[in-house]
């Protein structure tokens, strides 16, 4: 399974350990955090933080549990977590074929990652002081702006794209 191409497995798991992945990469992934409610409320904190890889890129070993959800937009998220201790650790999104935004938190050096981004800063929490120097949207990014932001590749970029 490891690329001699590539230096660097980023691994990271659920709480309990039953669930744990590796991703194949040569560098912490720059992350982004969502202030949205959504986000607030499956957090149960004033927001998430993750980081996109290629949804191929990612080997889980262990069991996930998928729960499935619609919004009125029709884009399915399905988020998987660890069946056992409940930790989510990634979800997709059917607007955005092939991307998995991992949660930042699950990663084993989440202590070493930096926010680049913020999306849905009117909903953050009024205490949160962001810094201005990182870019911010008032309700979420245009996938190109966001994923450029993260320095996602122009291949994963076009899997990206809404399909109509």
């Amino acid at each position: 399974m490891h690329d001699t191409d590539i230096t660097t497995y980023l691994q990271g798991g659920c709480r309990c350990g039953a669930v744990r992945y590796e991703i194949a990469a040569d560098a912490l992934p720059p992350t982004y955090a969502c202030h949205c409610l959504d986000c607030q409320t499956w957090t149960g904190a004033a927001f998430s933080q993750q980081f996109v890889v290629r949804e191929e890129d990612l080997h889980i070993h262990g069991p996930l549990t998928l729960f499935e959800l619609t919004p009125p937009s029709g884009r399915v998220s399905r988020q998987r977590a660890c069946g056992t201790c409940f930790t989510r650790v990634y979800n997709t999104n059917s607007a955005r074929p092939g991307i998995a935004a991992i949660r930042a938190g699950s990663l084993d050096a989440s202590d070493r990652l930096q926010v680049v981004a913020h999306i849905w800063t009117k909903r953050k929490q009024p205490w949160i002081i962001l810094p201005d120097s990182v870019p911010q949207w008032h309700e979420a990014a245009p996938a190109e702006q966001l994923f450029g932001v993260l320095g996602v590749s122009g291949e994963v970029l076009r899997r990206a794209e809404p399909k109509n």
